[in-house]
């Protein structure tokens, strides 16, 4: 396997694996929220929810919108298949009779 074919799982995963990121895709997956609402709901300074933010829209897991001078983020419509995908014999459990097994 190319090592590029490597680099869009490891960025998926590396972006989902911190717990502020992953709470900001929980809050998203109940409903779309502005920056203002997801400041109220995610107890940690604006700065850094927007550094995760960024990580996560360059994972390609949100998505945003402008609204006036608010800043709307949403879960991408692809972002459960991305991260599905990401995980390793996620490719061979896609083919037609393959399971995926998770082994530790």
């Amino acid at each position: 396997m190319r090592a590029s074919a490597w680099v869009e799982p490891l960025v998926v995963l590396q972006a989902v694996a911190d717990p502020i990121r992953w709470t900001v895709l929980a809050t998203l997956a109940q409903a779309p929220r502005c920056v203002c609402k997801l400041q109220e709901q995610i107890p940690i300074a604006g700065n850094l929810l927007s550094y995760h933010l960024k990580v996560l829209r360059e994972a390609g897991l949100v998505t945003t919108s402008r609204r006036g001078r608010w800043i709307d983020y949403a879960l991408a419509h692809d972002a459960a298949e991305r991260m599905r995908a990401a995980l390793p014999g996620a490719q061979q459990a896609a083919l037609p009779g393959a399971q995926l097994v998770v082994t530790a």
